[in-house]
């Protein structure tokens, strides 16, 4: 007959072999452990060429932790930053690549880094004028593509000689006429609801920021159209000037049949 002091020994060993089996269930077994560096780094490139990018993005992670201090830990920051862009997950990647920047200053990959990070927030604004609909066009933040220019603009002063800088140049004046473009949408948009103070304002930000983007053409046109609608006379007739002096085949500023005749978005 087993006593009271037995009975509750037997019950804390069954208590305690639970746990113990709990916690082998609960710990799962990283089958990467006993990989080297190289196939760690080749499994997370297989997995991210096959599309995998959420699997791809944490051996990465592995990598980077295991190969510290080293250029193939660099390597993977950077690997890990595209992998996560490509799989949707920008905020994460750019997180990564501001990390990378600020903890590797003189990389040899910083000019790469620059461009992914330009990269990332051009890809992530330059298409609104594909999805815009009837929403108020003063509402919508720009932040993001001028964040874009930034890096672009760091990459090319930076290192001119970079194989990403020709098509980070590109990029630039892409983002200058989509910038312009809708800033001038954003006049158009005040202009047609009688806000002429506002529109005359945003048009002349267009002239004054992006003197070399197609789209102060307009800005001019809007700016005369305003003051005109305004009664100030001295300022419509300066805007006049500028736009017959730089645009003289112009029609934009001569009449209302201009405001739609080069709008080439159409959304009202």
């Amino acid at each position: 007959m087993i006593s009271l002091r037995g009975r509750f020994g037997l019950i804390a060993v069954a208590v305690l072999l639970m746990f113990v089996g709990l916690a082998g269930c609960s710990t799962p077994k990283d089958e990467t452990a006993s990989w080297n560096l190289e196939k760690l780094y080749s499994e997370a490139k297989q997995e991210a060429e096959n599309g995998a990018y959420e699997k791809a993005a944490k051996l990465f992670e592995r990598l980077e932790g295991r190969a510290a201090g080293t250029i193939l830990a660099q390597q993977a920051q950077l690997e890990r930053a595209f992998v996560l862009y490509k799989s949707g997950e920008k905020a994460q990647a750019l997180a990564a690549l501001e990390r990378f920047i600020k903890l590797h200053p003189t990389s040899p990959a910083m000019d790469y880094a620059l461009y992914l990070q330009g990269l990332v927030n051009f890809n992530d604004t330059l298409g609104i004028f594909g999805n815009l609909s009837r929403q108020n066009l003063s509402e919508r933040d720009q932040q993001a593509s001028r964040d874009s220019y930034q890096s672009f603009k760091q990459l090319v002063e930076q290192f001119p000689q970079s194989s990403y800088a020709e098509d980070a140049r590109a990029r630039m004046t892409f983002i200058v006429n989509s910038l312009a473009e809708y800033e001038v949408h954003v006049a158009r948009y005040y202009y047609r609801r009688g806000a002429y103070i506002a529109a005359a304002n945003r048009a002349q930000q267009v002239v004054r920021e992006f003197q070399q983007s197609r789209a102060v053409e307009e800005a001019l046109g809007i700016m005369v159209q305003s003051y005109t609608r305004l009664g100030l006379t001295e300022l419509r007739d300066g805007a006049e000037r500028v736009l017959r002096r730089n645009y003289p085949d112009s029609q934009f500023g001569s009449g209302e049949q201009a405001n739609d005749s080069r709008s080439w978005w159409h959304l009202w």
